[in-house]
């Protein structure tokens, strides 16, 4: 069933969903805010863009030129839905197309930052075969993998631009060996816990192509407090009415 939903806490805005497929994530949210962005930065790509989450995010952080790229129709049209009833179709352009398919669009050397909230399962994973094939293509890596980002952001961005990704934890070193391969510096990791006490489930990640040796390793976020509610700075990344959210 479609949906319309207000986009967390930011006033009189809106995103579409359908709940027979999936919601937008914290994943999307903690990206959005993670992601390093300059005044001269004038083309951003979000790969895999989904219901568009991170494009509409963005826009509260930059001028620049915001394009999503989504192969499945379905979630493309939920993201142009999301887009017109925001008036935010001037800035934001989606795209219905296979990611791979980005560097005959544009060409090389165009976006200064590509982000990515990629399918985090291999194909491997059994359960795969259970999910219905939008969540399956949306959770496992049948379209999109981590090589596959990698390759897309070496042609697309220009030097020293940068990808920004956000992974399971238990995948940091392949992801670091994959950036590695195509020449990319990591410049700035953050380990996400559900609270403390646990084990990381997420990180994030910046690296830039081509550029310079010299990791920031930023203080652990925890999600929750000891009573169960989100934090102060998870809040602060909800938007206006931040008391309205647990």
């Amino acid at each position: 069933m479609i949906v319309k939903n207000r986009l967390l806490n930011f006033k009189n805005m809106y995103i579409y969903q359908d709940t027979d497929y999936f919601k937008m994530s914290l994943d999307s949210l903690l990206l959005a805010n993670f992601v390093t962005i300059n005044l001269r930065d004038k083309n951003i790509l979000d790969i895999a863009t989904g219901n568009a989450p991170i494009p509409m995010l963005l826009t509260y952080r930059t001028k620049a030129k915001i394009y999503g790229i989504e192969i499945q129709k379905e979630i493309y049209d939920l993201g142009v839905k999301s887009i017109i009833v925001n008036h935010m179709d001037k800035q934001i352009e989606i795209i219905n197309d296979d990611a791979k398919n980005a560097c005959i669009l544009f060409g090389d050397d165009y976006f200064d930052i590509i982000t990515c909230n990629p399918p985090y399962f291999s194909t491997s994973n059994v359960l795969f075969e259970n999910d219905n094939l939008v969540k399956a293509t949306a959770r496992h890596e049948k379209f999109l993998n981590i090589n596959d980002v990698f390759v897309i952001s070496k042609r697309l961005l220009k030097t020293n631009g940068r990808l920004a990704i956000v992974h399971r934890t238990d995948r940091f070193i392949e992801i670091v060996d994959m950036a590695k391969k195509y020449g990319f510096s990591i410049k700035k990791v953050r380990f996400i816990y559900p609270k403390v006490g646990k084990n990381s489930d997420l990180v994030l990640i910046e690296c830039t192509k081509n550029g310079k040796n010299g990791l920031k390793l930023l203080s652990p976020l925890f999600v929750y407090d000891e009573d169960g509610n989100y934090n102060s700075e998870i809040k602060m990344m909800f938007g206006d009415d931040t008391n309205d959210t647990k």
